[in-house]
């Protein structure tokens, strides 16, 4: 199993296809033009791959801000559906925590819409804890 930082190579579309199955309200296309745009701001994307399949998926940026000093946010975590509950999760979150580690952070963050709740189940196991509510406006154009 191979954990890699994405580079626009040949597992680029395999990439998109994971990542379109937790964001569908995009297609392959605008999906790509948006990590475009996000990457010029700090936006990375890490992948796992084994025997020549994409399994999971994160996005993420590293920041710096007042109530948490240098931190690692994870964007997008998806796993692929072919391939959930086999660990996968559990090793892709260990690269973020190690990288984030290695850049010098001091916390690795994510947000998790209140429907998930296996998502909140794996992300309590993997030792996340529930530090606040976030709040939102999301129609503001």
């Amino acid at each position: 199993m191979d954990i890699t930082l994405l580079a626009n190579n040949d597992d680029y579309d395999h990439v998109l296809e994971v990542m379109l199955q937790l964001r569908p309200q995009y297609n392959k296309k605008t999906l790509a033009e948006q990590i475009k745009k996000q990457q010029q701001t700090g936006y990375n994307i890490v992948y796992v791959k084994d025997n020549g399949k994409v399994l999971a998926v994160a996005g993420f940026v590293i920041g710096e801000k007042l109530a948490w000093g240098k931190y690692l946010y994870v964007d997008d975590l998806v796993t692929n559906e072919a391939f959930r509950s086999a660990g996968v999760g559990h090793d892709i979150l260990t690269w973020l925590e190690e990288f984030a580690k290695e850049q010098g952070c001091s916390q690795l963050h994510l947000d998790s819409g209140v429907q998930r709740y296996s998502a909140h189940k794996f992300y309590l196991r993997e030792g996340f804890v529930i530090a606040s509510h976030h709040f939102s406006k999301t129609e503001l154009v």
